[in-house]
């Protein structure tokens, strides 16, 4: 069976897509402040790089709440990282079995 895909403008998609995740970060953390009472918030992660987010999160403090976020040259996404990291195994031959599973406090070395 064949899916007709619409026709849709991707940028259109892309930004309702990512207005609706904001709106919803944000209805969360407003709802966590009001029962929680905290007047901070702090914003980080590969996330945090999203300028549409920091602007819309910024619009908090007009609402008394402390907003922290780093510069987005410190908001990286650790895939990158971790993909670093598997092929630096890989190249010098490290190899494991598909069975391997994550360890989320494991140590760096």
């Amino acid at each position: 069976m064949h899916h007709k895909i619409p026709n849709v403008n991707k940028a259109d998609l892309c930004n309702s897509f990512q207005k609706t995740v904001t709106e919803i970060l944000l209805e969360n953390v407003k709802k966590a402040i009001q029962k929680t009472k905290i007047k901070e918030v702090a914003l980080a992660g590969g996330v945090s790089c999203n300028t549409y987010i920091r602007k819309e999160f910024l619009k908090l403090k007009n609402h008394g709440i402390k907003v922290y976020m780093p510069d987005i040259k410190l908001c990286t996404d650790n895939a990158a990282m971790i993909a670093s990291a598997g092929y630096y195994n890989y190249i010098s031959g490290k190899r494991n079995e598909l069975s391997l599973n994550a360890i989320p406090n494991l140590k760096l070395k």
